[in-house]
């Protein structure tokens, strides 16, 4: 008899193998492991990994240090996707080779964007005007 996953396993299993998979891709860039100029010129942070419920697909959130050269950054890691890719498989012990997504993580400046929004004067006078209700 197969034993089924409750939904809630599954998820807490995804979250925990795109941990593994972040650490790992972290180590990687760190010890200049992927020989690539432009690499190896960079401070490279894996923000995140989420892996698809099947884990067969990996989509990595990075953001490199000051936000510099971002789309360069972004075209070297998926020109080393198939190293990645292999590293992260060995590494991790997984069933399957996820295939790895590279995506700028954009969540920085959406959460500076809405702080200078909530410092915009007529924005604070509203809600100051609602806490006052």
């Amino acid at each position: 008899m197969r034993h089924n996953d409750s939904n809630e396993d599954r998820s807490v299993r995804t979250l925990r193998v795109g941990e593994q998979v972040r650490h790992v891709l972290s180590e990687i860039l760190q010890r200049g492991d992927v020989h690539d100029d432009v690499l190896a010129r960079h401070m490279v942070s894996i923000t995140e990994v989420r892996m698809s419920p099947d884990l067969r697909h990996a989509t990595v959130f990075v953001k490199p240090l000051l936000g510099k050269d971002e789309e360069a950054v972004l075209k070297a890691l998926r020109t080393n996707t198939a190293y990645l890719q292999r590293e992260v498989a060995h590494r991790v012990k997984m069933k399957y080779a996820a295939k790895l997504k590279f995506l700028a993580d954009e969540s920085f400046e959406e959460a500076s964007h809405i702080d200078k929004l909530l410092r915009d004067p007529n924005v604070a006078r509203d809600l100051d005007g609602d806490a006052e209700s």
